[in-house]
């Protein structure tokens, strides 16, 4: 049935070429120059460079035939954030035996939260060793069973537990499904009202170093205020080095290794530990308002069905002067580059016969504050999420040159990859998955909030096998960038840029969405996703 239509879906763009090639480099370039201009000071969020963005996106919008797509009439949707900060954590275990050792805030573990604004103080609290951590109805896994873990701190293991042995495939082997991720591991821990999660670190596994670790998670946190902060996050949300765990299920009498094997199979149930968690720290949370800016075109015959074009409009703002003095995070590949693409979009759709559902795009905020402005969106929807079509995330677009693939982050994930699959083709250009899957890049930008409640989102965009130059050149770029540019000052706009590959990139996605917003199709999960069941539950109610 999905193919059927997405083959009359497809006749219709091409019998109108001329509206996917009115893509610009020159106002693309012209759109990225400008807000990753000192100008913007690096489009910190709540800073003056925040109403700068938003005036600059909504007059675009609005001159492309846009309206104001956010309550009451506006441009934005108003995000409310908490930061929450701990303060001096002291925290031990206790063993049996009455030795007692202690964890120092960054060194053995990392001591934070966001499920509690007030103090937080453990005497005693057990503990209990609960494997990856995972409930998978579709995949006949529970490490819970029936264990009761209300009150008490879980530990668990980073990743999926076909990580360590992909041929398992369980989990669909080598790449992380979004049970592997660590804010998976602490909202299940909240869903079963433990008191708090410890997540083993293991460089492999994660990612990432310690150091990461470290840095990331021994400041202050954010999150979208929500009325009990409880119901999403345990009040001790940490992560313990490898050292300090095999010490802590040393001292209970366990060897962690075996246990790690163990947790590999559905057969597998928790382990009670002998060590207690004992400590207290003060909680410092403050409240924040930043916005999403929302534009929306109404569909002619179903306006209620909306699909989404998104990316994130903030970055890092001003910090540290670099060795050369320079202290303005411009990002403008990072994400001056998405939103110049929505602009170029809202044009595109604008000038083009006004589609049968409504299309919405928005630039999200805090995205590098935690993809808070898409989470803020995705559980205070302006559209209902039930007559969400799909979306398309555009995070960092190509700025060196044209492409003979498109990297899909995710693959293998959603119906959409058919769709742009079809058009692909039309460029002469294939497919090919993340060369990373095991790294989880799928659930680390702004589309994800919105998958994870049921709403197919694609995230692909020029792959590294370059038409001059091939996947050696692609790498280059990609490790140049990475290595002098990526969350660094010299994130800057470059009039010698190629733009001819985002180009190709941005009419894909322009096709993609006129073809959606003017068709019957409702794309879905694949059956191994483990986002089908939300889909599967809000298809019900469009019923």
């Amino acid at each position: 049935m999905f193919k059927s239509v997405l083959l009359a879906s497809a006749a219709l763009i091409v019998a109108t070429p001329s509206l996917a090639q009115s893509i610009s480099a020159a106002r693309i370039s012209r759109d990225i120059m400008v807000v990753s201009s000192d100008a913007f000071a690096g489009r910190g969020i709540t800073t003056p460079a925040e109403q700068k963005t938003i005036d600059y996106l909504s007059k675009g919008f609005a001159a492309a035939g846009f309206e104001p797509g956010g309550p009451d009439g506006k441009w934005t949707q108003e995000v409310r954030l908490r930061q929450f900060k701990v303060v001096d954590p002291k925290v031990n275990l206790a063993f049996a035996d009455g030795t007692k050792l202690d964890l120092r805030q960054g060194e053995e573990i990392t001591v934070s939260t966001r499920g509690t604004t007030s103090d937080v103080s453990f005497d005693k609290t057990p503990i209990v060793f609960v494997g990856y951590g995972v409930t998978a109805p579709e995949r006949g896994w529970d490490d819970f069973k029936d264990v009761d873990v209300k009150g008490k701190i879980i530990v668990v293991l980073i990743n999926d537990p076909d990580f360590p042995e992909p041929t398992l495939n369980t989990f669909n082997g080598k790449a992380m499904t979004y049970y592997g991720r660590w804010t998976y591991k602490y909202e299940e821990a909240a869903r079963r009202g433990a008191a708090g999660v410890m997540i083993i670190h293991d460089a492999d596994a994660a990612s990432y170093g310690w150091a990461t670790v470290k840095n990331s998670n021994t400041g202050p946190k954010f999150d979208i205020v929500r009325p009990d902060p409880s119901a999403a996050s345990p009040k001790l949300e940490s992560w313990i080095s490898l050292d300090t765990a095999q010490k802590l299920f040393a001292g209970s009498g366990q060897d962690l290794g075996a246990l790690r094997v163990a947790a590999r199979s559905k057969d597998f149930r928790p382990v009670e530990l002998s060590a207690t968690l004992n400590g207290s720290y003060t909680v410092d949370s403050t409240e924040i308002v930043t916005h999403n800016v929302i534009a929306r075109l109404p569909g002619a015959t179903r306006p209620q069905e909306t699909v989404i074009l998104g990316g994130h409009w903030d970055h890092l703002g001003v910090g540290k002067p670099d060795a050369n003095g320079d202290a303005i995070f411009n990002g403008a590949v990072d994400n001056g580059t998405g939103i110049a693409a929505l602009l170029e979009l809202a044009r595109a759709f604008g000038k083009a016969p006004k589609p049968q559902r409504s299309v919405v795009l928005i630039a999200f905020t805090a995205e590098e504050s935690g993809l808070l402005g898409s989470e803020y969106y995705a559980s205070n929807p302006v559209y209902p999420l039930s007559q969400t079509v799909a979306g398309i995330n555009m995070d960092a677009l190509n700025v060196n040159g044209r492409t003979r693939d498109l990297e899909v982050t995710g693959a293998g994930q959603s119906s959409l990859e058919d769709l742009l699959k079809l058009y692909a083709a039309g460029q002469g250009r294939t497919l090919t998955p993340d060369q990373t899957p095991e790294a989880g890049f799928f659930f680390r930008s702004d589309h994800f909030p919105l998958a994870k409640r049921g709403v197919p989102m694609l995230y692909a965009a020029s792959g590294k096998d370059m038409v001059k130059g091939g996947v050696a050149a692609g790498e280059a770029f990609d490790k140049d960038y990475v290595e002098k540019r990526y969350h660094q000052p010299d994130d800057e706009w470059s009039a010698r840029w190629d733009l001819s590959g985002m180009v190709e990139d941005v009419t894909l996605y322009y096709q993609m969405g006129r073809a959606l917003a003017n068709s019957d199709m409702w794309p879905t999960w694949r059956d191994t996703s483990e986002f089908k069941a939300a889909r599967d539950k809000t298809a019900a109610e469009r019923k």
